[in-house]
């Protein structure tokens, strides 16, 4: 093209001496204006092409984080639905009194919390660089979706879990247990008394709410998770 530009300079040039001067510098401003136009286009397709690729290898990087977030909100899940089903159980006097060799196992299904933590890193970057640079609008709204609202309240329902451990079941087992392996066992030395003189009835039928609550906020994180990957882009991997 400046090529081209550059011909009808010259023309005009050789066929009218008298504006020579004037053609000349409005040719070089012409041919410089083009050069910048280049210039700013092939600029600007390098840093699509950067913005691009920084996508993909984020988005992979995220990705394999959601996958692995979701395998540990789906343990969580499954020790919080123990821990439903082993307090309904010991709620139940009859049954109760019928399997007293099962109770310690059922308190330790239900005598426990869990943790969990997000990994984020991928996640901190992308907004560090601008959500924008995520082109899919539906994932990027997904995405701060779950990290900036689900796992904040995922992990407010699971310290409420460890609140009833810390003050609650905590002073029972330093007073009464004779044997305690986290999530799996609690013994006392009567099992009996320990419902009667202790408030271990009235804590299970207080918490079944808060952790069938918990359940729900695990789930529906894990279905929020579901719905982020299913917008991935496909071929992450390859960066083009």
């Amino acid at each position: 093209m400046i090529k081209f530009f550059r011909k009808i300079r010259h023309k005009l040039l050789t066929e009218n001496k008298f504006s020579k001067y004037v053609l000349y510098a409005i040719g070089e401003i012409v041919l410089v204006v083009i050069g910048i136009i280049i210039a700013l286009q092939i600029n600007n397709l390098n840093e699509r092409r950067k913005d691009r690729a920084f996508e993909k290898e984020t988005l992979s990087q995220i990705k394999e984080n959601l996958i692995q977030d979701r395998t540990n909100l789906i343990n969580i899940k499954a020790w919080h639905q123990k821990a439903l089903d082993a307090s309904a159980k010991l709620v139940d006097n009859g049954l109760r009194t019928k399997k007293m060799d099962s109770v310690p196992h059922w308190l330790g299904e239900v005598v426990h919390f869990s943790r969990f933590q997000s990994l984020t890193n991928s996640y901190e970057a992308l907004k560090s660089n601008g959500l924008q640079t995520v082109t899919n609008q539906a994932l990027r709204k997904n995405l701060g979706i779950y990290y900036d609202d689900k796992v904040n309240h995922t992990n407010k329902a699971l310290a409420d879990i460890e609140y009833v451990f810390n003050n609650q079941w905590l002073p029972l087992i330093e007073s009464h247990a004779t044997q305690f392996e986290f999530k799996k066992i609690l013994e006392v030395e009567d099992m009996q008394r320990f419902f009667i003189e202790t408030n271990a009835w009235r804590i299970l039928m207080l918490n079944r709410d808060n952790i069938g609550a918990t359940i729900g906020y695990l789930q529906n994180t894990i279905d929020v998770i579901d719905v982020t990957l299913s917008l991935m882009p496909e071929n992450l991997n390859k960066i083009e």
